[in-house]
């Protein structure tokens, strides 16, 4: 009797785990095919909940139903017009036929490597065929200018497909190489591209050469800027001085023309003020002939010697 429990107790714990081996749960973010011995049995799994299979001999190949990410590795490339840049790709990808999926590939892993290969090859390609110019721009813009300098330097060369076109066409080729493995490519961008040291030097050697230039074509234009301003100084200021000196003069001249009247008035009217004016006179009239070197001599009567005489 003991036996038989034991018997009962193992074979539902076998049908149990028989029956959760033959059980399997799929999230919304899942999708599955079956395999016996490592070949695919059945139709793909890809609606999420309880799903089942045979226990034991079949076995469950999950594959992610989300859209996945695909980064490539930096290249140094030749542009059409022998230009090496270094190009930075990155794609996105989704598992839509996990069966042809399995049955390619295998796994996510080889999927990987698999656009790899495609998606470098195509990139390279493109880059290759495509001028520089089209790679970096997309449209052939008119460029808003801030500075009334860089109006010259600021002339674009038009383009014949433009950077968006080419990406298109690589995810359209490169879609049409992987349209048997069960996968599509759903975006492909450049991420990123770079001149080689050797160019990128020379770039920035000819950016400092024009800036350079600017900046002696300011310096050009400030040096004749202070001259002239350097001129109009030195004109106003003569003219400024000519003027002061003819009112000077004209004012010394009034001065001296009413000094004349005063002492003519003055001599005019007696002869004590006739005395004080040719003395006075002589005075000023020594004064400006006479130094500490200077010798002079007077007859006895010069009117001089007789204010000197006196004086003694």
């Amino acid at each position: 009797m003991k036996s038989k429990h034991i018997a009962i107790t193992i074979t539902a714990i076998v049908i149990f785990f028989l029956g959760l081996d033959s059980m399997f749960i799929l999230d919304e973010t899942q999708q599955a095919i079956v395999t016996q011995f490592g070949k695919p049995v059945g139709g793909p799994r890809t609606e999420p909940g309880l799903n089942f299979k045979a226990p034991l001999i079949h076995k469950t190949q999950y594959f992610d139903k989300r859209y996945l990410k695909w980064d490539g590795d930096p290249n140094q490339i030749p542009t059409a017009d022998k230009r090496f840049m270094h190009v930075d790709t990155y794609a996105r990808w989704q598992i839509v036929d996990p069966l042809q999926f399995f049955i390619r590939l295998r796994d996510e892993r080889s999927g990987q490597s698999r656009l790899d290969d495609i998606l470098d090859g195509e990139t390279r390609n493109a880059v290759a065929s495509h001028d520089l110019l089209d790679l970096v721009r997309s449209t052939n813009r008119t460029p808003e200018v801030y500075e009334d300098y860089l109006q010259e330097l600021e002339v674009l060369e038009d383009i014949t497909v433009g950077r968006e076109a080419i990406e298109a066409m690589v995810l359209e080729r490169a879609n049409e190489r992987t349209a048997d493995l069960g996968i599509v490519i759903l975006d492909f961008r450049f991420k990123r591209m770079n001149y080689v040291t050797e160019v990128r030097e020379r770039v920035y050697d000819r950016m400092i050469s024009e800036r350079n230039r600017i900046a002696d074509q300011f310096r050009s234009e400030g040096e004749g800027e202070a001259r002239k301003i350097e001129g109009d100084k030195e004109r106003d200021l003569a003219q400024i001085q000519s003027e002061a000196v003819r009112e000077a003069e004209t004012i010394r001249g009034r001065a001296d023309a009413r000094a004349t009247e005063i002492y003519a008035a003055a001599y005019n009217r007696n002869r004590a003020s006739r005395e004080l004016y040719s003395f006075t006179r002589s005075m000023e009239s020594l004064e400006k002939s006479l130094d500490e070197k200077t010798s002079i001599i007077l007859t006895t009567d010069s009117e001089l010697f007789r204010f000197l005489k006196n004086v003694r």
